[in-house]
């Protein structure tokens, strides 16, 4: 996120507020340019009041980028760092996870490296056993209301990510239908993704009945 946004969610939210930092989308093998951006983006973070931070780093042969995530852990300290879904990218997730934990992570996130936490059930139970306390598992990827007992359930996880997302049909009356803003797979103009209150509610019940 932007500054600004981190700011006014900082004064909307009691909640602790982890930024993810990731300069564009596509692969997580950065050039040092980009390298650039990610410390610069972090100390930002930090100084407009992120309580932590989250990123992802691989080598070209799929594994923990290891020099590159030491130096960004130094800049997030001492706030809590968490591995994103750039681990379900990786070439042996059970030395990834053992990686992760020698370096310091707090948490990853991961799907099972599979298309859903749903469908990467199984091996998100094993991550959680290989943990034994020493990092957090966090499933995520496709998680809603309907699968999350199962998935809480199946992979003994404590805690679980998801977007709670639904779309709002834009305020816009005047519509006009010969342009796009971007490419033709983009998210169109007139349609807005937001946190859905509802959802929210509902999964936090599911989980408290659970954990």
């Amino acid at each position: 996120p932007r500054p600004g946004l981190l700011q006014v969610v900082k004064q909307c939210v009691r909640v602790p507020v982890f930024v993810m930092i990731r300069p564009r989308g596509g692969d997580f093998l950065y050039s040092d340019r980009e390298v650039e951006v990610m410390k610069a983006d972090i100390r930002l973070a930090k100084l407009h009041g992120a309580d932590g931070l989250v990123f992802g780093a691989l080598t070209e042969d799929g594994r923990i980028d290891t020099e590159l995530c030491t130096a960004l852990l130094a800049v997030c300290r001492p706030l809590p760092v968490t591995f994103h879904r750039a681990f379900d990218m990786v070439h042996d997730p059970l030395v990834a996870l053992e990686t992760l934990i020698s370096l310091g992570f707090e948490r990853v996130l991961t799907s099972g490296c599979d298309s859903s936490a749903l469908e990467g059930l199984s091996l998100i139970k094993r991550l959680a056993e290989q943990a034994k306390g020493r990092i957090v598992v966090v499933p995520g990827g496709g998680i809603t209301e309907r699968n999350l007992q199962r998935i809480l359930e199946g992979s003994t996880a404590s805690e679980f990510h998801c977007s709670a997302r639904s779309a709002r049909d834009s305020g816009m009356k005047f519509r006009n239908p010969n342009v796009a803003m971007g490419a033709s797979f983009s998210a169109p103009e007139y349609s807005i993704k937001v946190a859905d209150v509802a959802k929210v509610r509902t999964l936090n019940a599911i989980a408290k009945n659970i954990l």
